[in-house]
């Protein structure tokens, strides 16, 4: 290896610019040339067969254990992030609604995770560096408008959080958050709040799981289309309402394990959530 003067590293960086854009244009391409392929079978399954996913789930998680939990950490950092925003810059309101936002996005955030799933399946070895594969995917383009789709869905719930909070106990700034909790519970405006925003937070949430419950592992593994993709993750939901019903409640649920001692158990819950999220899709999509 040598060392490249200024003139030509800056020429490399500029190939490897030129390099990016054209890959992001054959992307978007490949996104409309995909556009209303035939929609895959929808299997349905029993709530029983939700036990059959985290334990295959936790059996990935157990094979990659050192790998996900280097890349997981990376998920109570931010937690610790968004905490540390929050309160300083008394926006202390919007802590939940910040930390709740990993439900949103946590599908497109685990998508390395379905690709380690995905080759452990397929019998080959994996290491963490494979969840960047998911970057020569052909269906990468899909998948990135996808997850820009759910970051635009959560920043449409903080920001209606904020309304909320502002209309129910808003708009001065609690002095603490032991202030807060008391405003929040123990006031006639704070019972509002938790009624209203607990309400609108599950829509958003149902919107979310709607588009994306086997959207990313299906353009993963098939590279059917995005609207098709969306559809089919639509009526995966529609021909199995309670058992999705029951695994909303377990992802919401372990979410909230995980962020309880500082977001630190998130780096143990996502990962088990994402490869689970895998052999739920393989349980729905024949």
């Amino acid at each position: 290896m040598t060392i490249k003067n200024p003139i030509e590293w800056s020429g490399a960086r500029f190939v490897d610019a030129a390099h990016f854009v054209q890959a992001a244009g054959r992307s978007i391409h490949h996104v409309q040339d995909t556009i209303h392929a035939p929609e895959p079978a929808v299997r349905r399954i029993r709530v029983v067969d939700l036990w059959d996913v985290l334990r295959k789930g936790i059996d990935d998680f157990g094979a990659y254990r050192s790998d996900v939990l280097f890349l997981c950490t990376i998920y109570p950092v931010i937690g610790l992030i968004l905490a540390r925003f929050a309160g300083g810059f008394d926006l202390i309101p919007l802590l939940f609604p910040l930390a709740s936002g990993f439900a949103i996005v946590g599908p497109f955030a685990a998508v390395g995770l379905y690709e380690m799933s995905r080759l452990r399946e397929q019998g080959v070895e994996a290491r963490w560096m494979n969840a960047f594969d998911v970057f020569k995917a052909p269906a990468i383009g899909a998948i990135s408008v996808l997850g820009l789709l759910l970051i635009l869905i959560f920043l449409a719930w903080v920001g209606t959080a904020w309304a909320i909070y502002m209309r129910t106990l808003g708009p001065a700034m609690p002095s603490s958050i032991a202030t807060f909790l008391h405003d929040v519970f123990r006031t006639p405006e704070g019972q509002t709040l938790i009624i209203v925003g607990m309400g609108t937070g599950f829509l958003f949430a149902l919107l979310a799981m709607t588009i994306s419950l086997v959207s990313f592992p299906l353009l993963l593994d098939r590279d059917t289309g995005l609207d098709t993709a969306i559809r089919t993750s639509a009526h995966a939901i529609v021909e199995n309402p309670l058992p999705i019903a029951v695994w909303g409640m377990i992802v919401a649920g372990a979410l909230l394990l995980g962020s309880i001692p500082l977001f630190v158990g998130l780096a143990v819950v996502v990962p088990i959530l994402g490869h689970s999220t895998w052999h739920l899709y393989r349980k729905l999509v024949p």
